[in-house]
C-alpha cells in the first residue's frame, strides 16, 4: 500500500503493530508520553521509544496555555502547525502516533491531525505493542511544510454550546470515581461532572492487554448510554486530552465523528463553581 495515497477517510484511527511495521518508513512515529502528575514524558522517551520515533511535547505544541479556557486549551493553529513542522510533520505526512497508556493520550495529536484532515492514527495498544528493540537515540527530523489550519469548528464545542443545554449527549471520558465526584485529583476545580452527562470511561475501550476492544463491544457499551451516532456527541475529560480517545472509538467503530468540548471539566466546573458546588 502506498501511503501516500491514502486519504485521512480511508486510514482508520487505528493500526496495530504490523501495519506500523509494514509500513514505518513511509510514516513519521510520534511518541506522545505525558502525565498528569508532572513526570516527565520526554525521560521516558530517552529511556526507550520506537525506531526513529519522535518526540511530541504536548504541553509546547498539543496545548495552549492553561487559563479560563482550561488547563489544556487547543493551541493558536499557527504554534501547532511550527511544532509539527519542526518535528518533520508536513502537510502530506501519514502519523502513526502511541504512548505507554494504551492511546489515551496520543489520542490527542490524532484527532488534532484528523480534525485538520490530515492521515492519523494511534498505534493500537501503544508501547506494550511493540515487539521489536527500541531506540535510546533522540531522532533530529529536519523540518518540513505544515500550513496552518482554523480549528475546525464543527468538529468542537464550546462552554456556551454546554451551558446552553442543546448539546446532545454529553460523554465524560473520565473514570468513574471522578465522574460520580468520589474522586477528585489536585487539577480538578471541584468534584463532579457536567449536569446531564453520561460516563464512558476511555480506559475501558481497552481490552486487558490494552488493545482496543472489539468494535461489537465498542458499540455495545456507548449503545448503553444511547449513543447510536456519534454526531450528537460532545466528549470531555478533565482538559480534553483523554475524550480525543472516545471519539476515535467512535469513529472507529462507525458511529461517525463528535465534537470536542477541549475546555472539559477543568473549564466548566471552575466557570460553574458556585451553582455546582
Amino acid at each position: 500500500m502506498d501511503v501516500s495515497r491514502i486519504t485521512e477517510e480511508d486510514l482508520p484511527p487505528f493500526v496495530d503493530a504490523a501495519w506500523l511495521k509494514a509500513h514505518g518508513s513511509n510514516v513519521v512515529t510520534a511518541d506522545v508520553r505525558w502525565y498528569l502528575d508532572g513526570a516527565s514524558g520526554r525521560a521516558s522517551y530517552d529511556g526507550g521509544h520506537l525506531p526513529d520515533a519522535v518526540f511530541v511535547d504536548l504541553d509546547a505544541w498539543l496545548s495552549g496555555s492553561s487559563g479560563p479556557h482550561g488547563l489544556n486549551p487547543l493551541p493558536d493553529s499557527e504554534v501547532f502547525a511550527h511544532g509539527m513542522s519542526s518535528l518533520g510533520i508536513g502537510d502530506d505526512t501519514t502519523v502513526v502516533a502511541y504512548d505507554d497508556a494504551g492511546g489515551v493520550i496520543a489520542a490527542r495529536l490524532v484527532w488534532m491531525l484528523r480534525a485538520l484532515g490530515h492521515r492519523a492514527a494511534l498505534l493500537d495498544g501503544g508501547l506494550d505493542a511493540w515487539t521489536g528493540p527500541l531506540e535510546t537515540t533522540p531522532v533530529k527530523p529536519t523540518p518540513v511544510t505544515f500550513t496552518p489550519s482554523p480549528w475546525p469548528e464543527a468538529r468542537l464545542a464550546q462552554l456556551e454550546d454546554i451551558t446552553a443545554g442543546a448539546a446532545g449527549i454529553i460523554v465524560d471520558a473520565r473514570n468513574a470515581e471522578r465522574f460520580d465526584g468520589s474522586l477528585q485529583l489536585p487539577t480538578d476545580p471541584q468534584a463532579g461532572h457536567i449536569p446531564g452527562a453520561v460516563n464512558v470511561p476511555c480506559r475501558a475501550n481497552l481490552a486487558p492487554d490494552g488493545r482496543l476492544r472489539p468494535i461489537a463491544e465498542l458499540r455495545r457499551a456507548f449503545a448503553k448510554v444511547g449513543i447510536e451516532d456519534a454526531t450528537a456527541v460532545i466528549s470531555y475529560c478533565g482538559s480534553g486530552v483523554t475524550a480525543c480517545h472516545n471519539l476515535l472509538a467512535l469513529e472507529h467503530a462507525g458511529l461517525g465523528q463528535g465534537r470536542l468540548y477541549p475546555g472539559g471539566w477543568s473549564e466548566y466546573g471552575a466557570e460553574h463553581r458556585a451553582e455546582l458546588g
